[in-house]
């Protein structure tokens, strides 16, 4: 027979550890203020805690006599516990992996703050640490549902020819899940080698970004316009990418300009010096100004080359040198404006270049337009041959 006062005190008893949480999960965003630990414990493990809390002490405070004692009811309360039972293994489980990825939030908030030559050994610590701990967190929760398992008599009894045959099963496993177990190597591979690191700046398939999540499985790039490139792990141990930051942030920023012949590279040279001596993005290390290329369209390139602290500050510098250096040219050299020369047959025979296109320039020199009488000019029109452009 069913008992209410058993249910009222399984409801005290469900209430109670609720509460004992609760008032512990206050304690802990008190000190976490000072205490990175409790900080992160609290966001991670509350909710998982209210569960393990609640679902333990329901399995502590129920009986089988709670539903009464028929042969139905008994077999109903048995069920209730064989639940209890999972739910507990899942809600621990639950909590353990919550508290395995609050310990390690406190040593990642520590590599996050990490600056200079540091930073590099503190991203490669940092991705090793985000792949172990979600490998640990996978293997949790294997070993959560074998043992959800195991708790069935029927899947004990099969547990010998299980054995007997997993060599079989995992020859079939291992082909069917071959993509997926070569990503899950390539991602260790990929941590483990410091090939590539949470935050670097890769150049994938011609776009520049940043490695913002790295998983056993998938990498995700945060592209220079806020898009995301998802790629799968293999991608990178099987083609070329470019990382900017493999050994050092430091980046070299090129500026080409083309422009004409007059140019004074010397006076342009003085200007470039002058212009990133006082641009803070220059890491005052490395500049060069160099004439690099004589272009079939008669123009020449110039190169500018300066060094700045990271990628970003490079696009920067970049920009605002040739803002300056083409400002500059337009306004001291417009001679020196790209422009391009065409010979014609007139400026091959001499004939002076004239803003009137429909004036006749005249016969070229040493050519003669006509029978002449007198060595000063014609006092009327001429009766000979013209030779001049324009005519047949």
């Amino acid at each position: 027979m069913q008992t209410p006062a058993g249910w009222l005190v399984l409801a005290i008893a469900v209430a109670g550890a609720v509460l004992c949480v609760e008032i512990f999960r206050r304690l802990l965003s008190r000190a976490g203020r000072k205490w990175a630990l409790a900080r992160h414990l609290v966001e991670h493990c509350t909710w998982a805690g209210f569960t393990v809390a609640a679902v333990v002490a329901f399995n502590l405070v129920f009986g089988p006599g709670m539903f009464g004692q028929s042969p139905g009811e008994l077999a109903l309360a048995q069920t209730v516990e064989r639940a209890l039972g999972l739910v507990t293994i899942g809600a621990v489980t639950w909590l353990i992996v919550q508290a395995t990825y609050a310990l390690t939030d406190v040593v990642l908030d520590r590599l996050v703050k990490v600056e200079g030559e540091r930073n590099r050994r503190a991203r490669r610590i940092m991705t090793q640490i985000g792949l172990v701990r979600r490998i640990a967190a996978a293997v949790i929760i294997v070993i959560a549902v074998g043992a959800m398992l195991f708790s069935f008599p029927q899947v004990r009894a099969l547990g010998a020819g299980l054995l007997a045959s997993a060599g079989i099963a995992g020859a079939i496993v291992g082909i069917a899940a071959q993509p997926t177990i070569g990503n899950a190597l390539a991602g260790l591979q990929l941590a483990f080698s410091d090939a590539l690191r949470l935050d670097d700046v890769v150049v994938v398939d011609n776009e520049w970004g940043r490695i913002e999540e790295l998983t056993l499985t998938y990498v995700v790039v945060r592209l220079w316009d806020e898009r995301r490139l998802v790629l799968p792990v293999s991608y990178f141990t099987q083609n070329p990418f470019e990382n900017w930051t493999r050994h050092g942030s430091r980046v070299i920023a090129v500026v080409l300009l083309r422009v004409d012949w007059s140019v004074p590279v010397d006076k342009l040279r003085d200007e470039l010096y002058t212009f990133i001596q006082s641009n803070p993005l220059w890491d005052q290390k490395d500049w060069t100004l160099q004439v690099t290329d004589v272009l079939p369209n008669g123009l020449i390139e110039l190169r500018a080359l300066m060094s700045a602290a990271d990628s970003p500050s490079a696009w920067d510098l970049k920009c605002d040198v040739r803002e300056h250096l083409v400002t500059f040219i337009r306004t001291n050299f417009p001679d020196a404006l790209p422009r391009f020369r065409v010979e014609t047959p007139e400026t091959r025979a001499g004939v002076p270049w004239t803003a009137d296109l429909g004036a006749d320039p005249g016969p070229p020199p040493g050519s003669s337009s006509g029978p002449s009488f007198s060595s000063g000019p014609p006092a009327g029109p001429s009766f000979g041959p013209s030779s001049g452009p324009g005519r047949a």
